[in-house]
């Protein structure tokens, strides 16, 4: 982890701004990570963590030997110091993403199952779940193509769009910052260094376009950004397939 995010999470907060921690649960057993579940407490910062399922089995085959265990552990310690628990003002979420080249089924109906059985088998407790898509990008789209699944899942999601997501997609009410201030349109663009200004990198089928500014530093407020077009891509029906993806 960088060793910014201490600095930039208090700074933040003393700014009255809302803090989401996008948290990698075995992040909590890396050594000079012990403090974090209670700084993020102090701090009153929301956590959204990664567990693509509630089994065991399924999870360490997407992810690797004992992260499931690992990433029980961890939202035990999250439990232990307020987090999802009724009446804290902590919040923690929980993010399912598909174990394969499909799309993810109903968010409310996964997430009273997710409920159910952690807290059954771990007395683990949280407030939303949230599911997302497989983006046909980087490393993914690789191993689709790699598997000859690549064409069949991309005609998936173009077959699957449904035009009520579109009013709701991040892209439309959030910015992406990277590192050196330059911005993106979502994370998905900033994977692929498609920069909604100027100055960005290129991507297939979206060439740069020519805009007056490259970066945070060059604007005085978001408000200059609200007739920018958004940059598009075919990884874009990942995010309008079925219910949506968060």
């Amino acid at each position: 982890m960088t060793p910014a995010f201490w600095p930039l999470v208090r700074g933040a907060r003393a700014l009255g701004k809302e803090v989401i921690d996008r948290c990698n649960l075995t992040v909590l057993f890396e050594p000079g990570m012990e403090r974090l579940p209670d700084f993020l407490a102090e701090h009153g910062c929301r956590v959204v963590a990664s567990l693509p399922c509630y089994s065991r089995e399924n999870v360490d085959k997407q992810r690797g030997n004992k992260v499931f265990q690992r990433s029980i552990a961890g939202l035990q310690r999250l439990n232990g110091v307020g987090y999802g628990v009724e009446g804290s003002g902590l919040k923690l979420d929980l993010v399912y993403n598909p174990g394969g080249a499909f799309l993810p089924p109903p968010q409310d109906v996964l997430r009273e199952a997710y409920a159910r059985e952690l807290d059954a088998n771990f007395g683990i407790v949280f407030n939303e779940l949230f599911t997302i898509t497989n983006m046909p990008i980087k490393r993914y789209a690789d191993h689709l193509y790699k598997a000859g699944e690549l064409q069949a899942y991309m005609q998936l999601l173009v077959d699957s769009f449904n035009v009520s997501t579109v009013d709701h997609l991040m892209c439309r009410t959030l910015v992406s910052v990277g590192h050196d201030g330059r911005m993106y349109d979502c994370d998905f663009n900033m994977a692929l260094d498609m920069a909604s200004r100027g100055g960005g990198g290129e991507a297939s089928g979206a060439p740069q376009l020519p805009r007056p500014s490259g970066t945070i530093f060059d604007i005085s407020s978001l408000d200059e950004l609200r007739s920018d077009a958004i940059r598009t891509g075919t990884h874009c029906f990942g995010c309008t397939a079925g219910s949506g993806s968060t």
